[in-house]
């Protein structure tokens, strides 16, 4: 049992621990919790500025149903960033539910925001509990683009393009081969999903900020289309994403093509083994601590309807860092208040998506948006 408000759960990992550096800058005490107490402990201590001043503690526990719940009851929210979601978030979710507190999670994988929205949404909204799966930088900082634009009535259509500048850590990696082999990725059309073609390649892309033409995927389908499937303003949604290095973008589909061929035939967990082997020969090692002038982040979203146009841009920076900001924020707001909406909800739809961009600015985090209508 915890009596600590928050828990960290995956807290030695690159996400987690930006989470409890800035759990720290709003004062919010924590559990920094995983499997291995020795990885914790030895985390917190090198790689969490100022973590002699937070008010934490570490615990080691099982990644099973009746250990997370045990360690959650007493807590109001767990923050989780213990991936690939679809294969470990069902037992931490559950715990949740079972101990009475809020989840959030860092995910990118469309398949898992689904199942999250279909299979536990409405028991979490009948608990009075937040349900929020992918709350990070990796989609919702491209969320407040569209809702800064959709703020213009009469828009039903979204097109998004959300851009990455530096490596992605090994988790990110893991998730974007986990995404490409193991399920589809779809768009939102008269708010039915419809799966993009599988064999489309690359798509190219005019994005703000540069004028070479920017290679992008489906990456996964993107949370956009889920958060907006019951949403009476957006009819169609579209998303897209990609890196900066052009490199690695015209890497990435042979990457997963190869892995997809070597996996054929296997079984679920014998496909979870030989993807992350595939994973950890593209990225083995946490990647260095953010650098403004190379990780940068760039998220486009043009909104329309039969009569108006709008588009906002946002650029930021620290793409791991907004993410970090982003869960902190979630945790500090909900021991004050209820959420905005319980049950499955995304960050803009939780918390505002006003507040989401005013706690990014003020951390240095994002530019001013630019909005342009007609």
């Amino acid at each position: 049992m915890s009596d600590k408000p928050v828990v960290v759960y995956g807290a030695s990992g690159y996400t987690g621990r930006l989470i409890c550096e800035y759990l720290r800058e709003y004062n919010v005490p924590f559990v920094a919790a995983g499997r291995d107490e020795d990885k914790l402990t030895s985390s917190m201590g090198a790689n969490v500025p100022g973590i002699e001043t937070a008010d934490y503690e570490v615990v080691q526990v099982e990644h099973e149903v009746d250990a997370l719940t045990k360690l959650f009851t007493g807590a109001s929210v767990v923050l989780n960033t213990v991936g690939p979601f679809s294969r470990f978030g069902p037992e931490v979710v559950e715990a949740c539910l079972s101990a009475g507190v809020n989840y959030t999670d860092t995910t990118g994988e469309q398949d898992w925001v689904m199942k999250c929205a279909d299979t536990y949404g409405e028991d979490f909204a009948g608990a009075g509990l937040l349900l929020s799966p992918g709350l990070a930088q990796m989609y919702t900082t491209g969320e407040i683009a569209a809702e800064l634009a959709l703020e213009q009535p009469g828009l039903d259509t979204l097109d998004i393009a959300v851009f990455w500048g530096g490596s992605p850590t090994i988790a990110s990696t893991q998730t974007i081969l986990f995404n490409a082999a193991l399920s589809d990725a779809h768009y939102l059309e008269q708010n039915q999903y419809v799966p993009f073609d599988p064999e489309a390649g690359h798509y190219h892309l005019n994005i703000p900020g540069q004028h070479e033409v920017a290679l992008a995927l489906p990456w996964g389908g993107t949370s956009h289309p889920v958060w907006y499937k019951n949403d009476p303003r957006v009819a169609n949604v579209r998303a897209l994403g990609g890196v900066f290095n052009r490199g690695l973008m015209l890497a990435v589909p042979q990457i997963v093509a190869g892995a997809i061929q070597a996996t054929e035939g296997m079984g679920v967990e014998e496909k979870y083994a030989a993807l992350a082997a595939t994973a950890s020969q593209v990225m083995s090692e946490m990647p260095p601590r953010e650098n403004p002038r190379v990780n940068k982040s760039m998220d486009s979203a043009h909104a329309s309807g039969p009569l108006g146009r709008a588009h906002c841009v946002i650029h930021g920076k620290e793409n791991y860092k907004q993410t970090g900001l982003l869960q902190a924020y979630a945790a500090y707001a909900l021991l004050q208040q209820p959420p905005k909406k319980v049950g499955f909800a995304s960050g803009c739809q939780a918390f505002g998506h006003r507040e989401l961009l005013g706690q990014l600015r003020s951390f240095g985090l994002v530019s001013e948006p630019v909005l342009t209508v007609g």
